[in-house]
């Protein structure tokens, strides 16, 4: 009876430390920053652990250094950088709490159990890959009747 006692000890003690390491690592989670500067310094972005935008300073001068699709491409451009490292961190923090084998950066993307067709970007009609870019398109040329075909084809 007592090598089952022992056991029971064993299980729950393995069960404490492995809660306190997850409890240290959601704490570690949370506090990720990552920050990034634009060459002149005039615009400076800051991203949560999950790339989650938290801050964002622009220079009083930066509406004339930079034109409005500029200045818009540039924070696009620096908060996917310190997406990146925000992500790279985190990812380093979880990975000595999953078991072996598991992608932690995989576990943060929420892409773990997903296979590489699953993840890929969907196509679009055509079978081209969505890019996402929806401001060029042009539907003169849609038959919206004709089940949103393009006229002649």
């Amino acid at each position: 009876m007592t090598d089952h006692r022992a056991q029971v000890d064993e299980l729950l003690a393995d069960y404490a430390r492995s809660r306190e390491l997850l409890a240290m690592a959601q704490q570690r989670l949370a506090a990720i920053t990552a920050t990034e500067r634009s060459a002149d310094g005039g615009i400076t972005v800051t991203v949560g652990s999950r790339g989650t935008l938290t801050g964002l300073t622009l220079a009083d001068d930066v509406y004339r250094t930079h034109r409005p699709s500029a200045l818009a491409s540039e924070i696009v451009r620096l908060v996917t950088s310190a997406s990146q490292r925000a992500l790279a961190e985190a990812t380093d923090v979880l990975a000595p709490t999953l078991p072996a084998g598991i992608d932690p950066k995989a576990t943060l993307l929420g892409t773990a159990d997903l296979t590489p067709a699953e993840v890929a970007p969907a196509p679009t009609r055509d079978g081209a890959e969505d890019d996402g870019d929806t401001e060029d398109e042009d539907f003169a040329a849609t038959n919206w009747v004709a089940e949103g075909r393009r006229a002649g084809s």
